[in-house]
């Protein structure tokens, strides 16, 4: 027999089909700031009142009850856990009733920020009323009230306060939505999300997005979350939050909880850093704007 050569066989590239679209984007469509001068800003800010209030809502299992901890272990330097959290996510809303967490900057020191934590909305009979976060957002729900989800609280409820102080309203509005899941969530979520930002933007109430688990939207975040800003992954997640719920994008924050690790990541700080900033100034400038119109 004589010697055959054979030659590997290639398919050749079917130049018909469009080449895949990078997954990373090479400009980052947002800059990093440095994590020690927000560290600095967050920890030395000084609001124009006693304390600064805002409110978390959104639907359940988006992880508002882990943003609270992450934002107090980032001012605290250290594992906290201010507010309780379930570690599964069962489709109703673990928080049941209203809670007002009172953060810290160091053992005993309060920090000048309060953050108030509600039950999840959700479709299905189970969730918060809507009429009862309008009415947590301006101030009328006191601590520690239990939501019904079959009826709003009444004016006659030990927990309804009539007259509430600016120190006891809101100051900013915070919906959460996981990354992950926001492309998949149905419209009824969204004009539920909708029609409390509506009545918030009556009040001039300032408002932003929180969009959590991105390490779960995107394999490259996960893998690098330095990578944040260059994934066309969370950008076009961002675009689904601000097309869906109206808020812009510059309102709109890409952030990892600490729901899985016990020591500080300085990355994960620095992005929880750069929405916490923001929020105090937003909810700042709104305290402000309030107390020039009783002056």
């Amino acid at each position: 027999m004589g010697n055959r050569l054979s030659t590997p066989s290639h398919s050749s590239p079917d130049l018909s089909l469009p080449a895949p679209e990078p997954a990373v984007i090479l400009i980052p469509w947002r800059k990093i700031d440095c994590e020690d001068n927000i560290l600095h800003e967050v920890k030395d800010f000084k609001p124009s009142t006693e304390v600064l209030r805002i409110v978390l809502y959104g639907p359940t299992g988006a992880g508002k009850s882990s943003f609270i901890n992450s934002v107090q272990r980032v001012i605290l330097g250290r594992n906290a856990m201010s507010a309780l959290e379930n570690n599964t996510h069962t489709g109703t809303s673990f928080t049941k009733k209203m809670n007002i967490h009172k953060l810290k900057s160091a053992r005993g020191v309060p920090y000048p920020l309060e953050i108030v934590d509600i039950m999840g909305l959700q479709l299905s009979e189970g969730g918060i009323k809507q009429e009862d976060i309008v009415k947590a957002f301006q101030g009328h729900i006191s601590d520690d009230y239990i939501f019904n989800p079959g009826v709003s609280i009444t004016n006659e409820d030990p927990k309804y306060k009539e007259k509430p102080t600016l120190r006891e309203k809101v100051h900013c509005l915070v919906c959460v939505l996981p990354a992950d899941s926001v492309s998949r969530m149905d419209t009824r979520d969204f004009e539920q999300i909708k029609h409390v930002r509506d009545t918030a933007s009556l009040l001039g109430i300032p408002q932003v997005i929180i969009m959590t688990k991105v390490d779960r939207a995107c394999e490259l975040v996960k893998v690098d979350l330095g990578k944040m800003y260059q994934s066309k992954k969370i950008k076009e997640k961002m675009d689904v939050c601000s097309v869906n719920v109206g808020i812009p994008l510059n309102a709109i924050y890409p952030v990892m909880n600490y729901s899985e690790s016990i020591t500080q990541d300085s990355l994960i700080d620095m992005f929880i850093l750069t929405a916490l900033r923001d929020i105090l100034n937003f909810a700042n400038d709104y305290v402000e704007r309030e107390l020039e119109k009783d002056d």
